[in-house]
């Protein structure tokens, strides 16, 4: 009897059962920089959520494995996560590369899966309870791009040719399918549309072919490592055209602006967020607040402007989801995500086609005047102007682009 007390103490000492999220996210490889924001992020919903209770009287718990920054890695692991670890909850990881191999996992489970920063990642599954953290609405591989090209087409006169420069991966691939349709549509001629591998080092041969062609208008779909070698090869050899820029993924991490410095000017980027005072939705900058005093002992980007509101705010919606429908089932929770609208740190979120946000919200910038490599002028709005959207301008483009020019 005195034992049966004893563990029926212990076991109440111990309290609920934690609700277990699992995903696969890149701690190590090209995309760990990035990645671990996204956690920190993630962290930090979770302490608020147990600080006040957990979700429907429990806590959660955060399980998650690194993916290295390869997409092989990924199917093991969210078999690991659903089949072993028995979780309650799947997320995607960081970028479409990191997300498309999970996806017939997720499937084959039947389970609701939020994904992160992934690209059209669900237009040739189109399954019902796969929804979207990405700001390009329901037509996302044009979206990526459309205000790259509205920009494009201000300038005077107009141009007439276009090069398209992308990594032969998921994302830039999904990318540049858009670009060519916006292209299609605005009248402009493609002088050159070539990949590289994701392997590529050296960019020298790729951005000398580009020039080659004397295009008045460069897109290029990268990612951070190939940011950083794109840019760098263009201010080697002096390119100049009128425009330059596009899905450059990096730039908006501190790691990169720092490492970059003055070869970014004049870069034209599609960025997701950034915090110009017309886009300071209730919380953000509370949340940035907190994620920032944070950053530094957890060795992560130190501004937190480009995952981290994002991954906040897709804890948001599942937290709003499960508190509205007081179940963990993962159906109900999709019906529920699909036909209601969430208020994050990123604004009102609501969802239409294949999970996509039901409305483009993409912020195009440009970046003007960095001289040397510091970071605290990165701080500074006037670094990086808003070109679109319209209510949130707060510069003019300067054209034409010259590699390295201050």
């Amino acid at each position: 009897m005195v034992l049966l007390l004893c563990g029926l103490a212990s076991s109440r000492a111990a309290g609920p059962e934690p609700i277990r999220i699992g995903f696969g996210e890149s701690e190590t490889g090209s995309l760990a920089a990035i990645g671990k924001s996204g956690i920190l992020a993630m962290e930090i919903w979770a302490e608020k959520i147990n600080a006040t209770g957990g979700l429907l009287g429990r806590p959660v718990k955060l399980i998650y494995y690194d993916t290295q920054s390869n997409p092989a890695n990924v199917p093991g692991i969210y078999v690991k996560l659903l089949d072993v670890d028995h979780v309650d909850f799947v997320l995607s990881g960081y970028a479409t590369n990191m997300t498309a191999p999970a996806m017939p996992i997720v499937i084959g489970h039947n389970k609701l899966f939020l994904t992160l920063f992934a690209l059209a990642v669900n237009s040739e599954f189109h399954y019902p309870r796969c929804f979207a953290m990405l700001a390009t609405g329901p037509d996302p591989k044009r979206a990526f791009s459309q205000g790259f090209f509205d920009i494009a087409m201000s300038l005077t006169p107009k141009p007439k040719t276009l090069a398209i420069l992308g990594a032969d991966a998921e994302f830039a691939r999904n990318a540049t399918d858009g670009a060519r349709l916006n292209a299609k549509a605005a009248g402009l001629r493609i002088v050159y549309d070539g990949n590289y591998p994701p392997t590529t080092t050296d960019y020298a041969p790729v951005v000398r072919a580009v020039r080659a062609t004397n295009p008045d208008v460069v897109y290029v779909a990268s990612y951070p490592s190939d940011t950083a070698g794109i840019l760098r090869s263009a201010a080697e050899m002096g390119l100049k055209v009128r425009l330059l820029g596009g899905s450059l993924v990096g730039l908006a991490t501190a790691a990169m602006k720092t490492q970059l410095g003055p070869l970014l000017n004049g870069v034209v980027l599609g960025e997701q967020w950034v915090p110009a005072p017309k886009l300071q939705f209730p919380g953000v900058m509370d949340f940035l607040t907190a994620y920032r005093a944070k950053a530094a002992a957890a060795g992560v980007d130190p501004l937190g402007v480009f995952l981290p509101p994002f991954a906040y705010a897709r804890m948001q919606v599942l937290e709003q989801a499960v508190k509205a429908t007081g179940t963990l089932d993962d159906g109900k929770l999709a019906d529920y995500i699909r036909t209601h609208t969430f208020k994050t740190v990123v604004g009102d979120i609501a969802y239409g086609k294949d999970g996509e946000w039901a409305d483009s919200r993409l912020v195009w910038t440009q970046f003007q005047g960095i001289k040397g490599n510091d970071l605290a002028q990165f701080e500074e709005p006037a670094t990086e102007v808003v070109l679109l959207p319209k209510m949130a301008r707060s510069g003019e483009l300067i054209t034409p682009y010259q590699a390295g020019s201050p």
